[in-house]
């Protein structure tokens, strides 16, 4: 039988109310914008607004995406160090390398 390596799909983590409040009021503004790129499509707009509306939400994708690895690093990784779990900087080096493809 094959070993299974844990997936950070099953990992949790608690986080503050401010933390969860500003993620999710990030995605949801990246889910507005999202819907309005849909409605642009559907209304016809010009292919360089379109284009433009699609650069804020790549802009807001990787906004989202250094607060979330800034809080993962000020905490998960941090508390794993201290807690002798070397592996979880792996981890991180292997998120990075993901995450600037």
């Amino acid at each position: 039988m094959e070993e299974t390596k844990e997936c950070c799909c099953y990992k949790t983590k608690e986080r503050s109310e401010k933390e969860y409040k500003d993620l999710i009021n990030r995605l949801n503004r990246i889910e507005g914008q999202i819907r309005g790129i849909k409605g642009m499509i559907e209304k016809d707009a010009y292919c360089t607004d379109i284009l433009t509306q699609v650069s804020a939400v790549s802009a807001a994708l990787n906004s989202f995406n250094r607060v979330l690895l800034s809080n993962h690093i000020k905490t998960c990784v941090i508390n794993d160090i201290r807690e002798g779990k070397e592996e979880t900087v792996d981890e991180l080096l292997v998120t990075l390398q993901k995450l600037m493809k």
